[in-house]
C-alpha cells in the first residue's frame, strides 16, 4: 500500500437546518445577528443626519424632509425596533453570562421576552414621541 494515499472513509455530513427543530432560542439568535448587522445601516443614517446638521440649513432641511416622510418614518420605526431588539438580546446574553436562565422554561421566556418586549417598547416610544410632538 502506498503510504501517501489515504483510504477513503465515509464521513458524516454536518447537520443543517433540516435536522434541527426550529426553536425560539435559535430564532432569536438569528434575529440578534441580523439586527446587529442592520445597526450599521442605522448608524449610517445617524451619520448622514449629523453631517447634514453640520452642513447648514439647506442640507438639514433635505434630510429632515426625508425623515419626516412616510418612508423616512418607516425606516426610523424599523431602526428603533432593531436597536431595541438588539439591546434586549444583549441583556439576554448578559443574563446567560451571569449563569442564569439556562433551564428550558427560562430560556424560552427570555427568547419570547426579547421579541415581544422589543415590539412593545418600540410602539410605546413612538406613541410617546408622536403624542409629545
Amino acid at each position: 500500500m502506498n503510504p501517501t494515499v489515504r483510504p477513503t472513509v465515509a464521513q458524516p455530513l454536518s447537520p443543517h437546518l433540516q435536522i434541527y427543530r426550529w426553536t425560539w432560542t435559535m430564532a432569536m439568535s438569528v434575529f440578534h445577528r441580523v439586527t446587529g448587522t442592520a445597526l450599521y445601516g442605522g448608524t449610517f443614517l445617524v451619520a448622514v443626519w449629523l453631517v447634514a446638521l453640520a452642513s447648514g440649513p439647506r442640507a438639514y432641511d433635505t434630510v429632515a424632509w426625508f425623515f419626516g416622510s412616510w418612508v423616512g418614518r418607516a425606516i426610523l420605526f424599523a431602526y428603533t425596533w432593531v436597536l431595541l431588539h438588539h439591546m434586549l438580546g444583549g441583556i439576554r446574553h448578559f443574563i446567560w453570562d451571569a449563569g442564569y436562565g439556562f433551564d428550558r422554561d427560562r430560556r424560552l421566556g427570555l427568547a419570547r421576552t426579547t421579541l415581544i418586549g422589543s415590539v412593545i417598547l418600540t410602539v410605546v416610544i413612538w406613541a410617546i414621541a408622536l403624542l409629545v410632538r
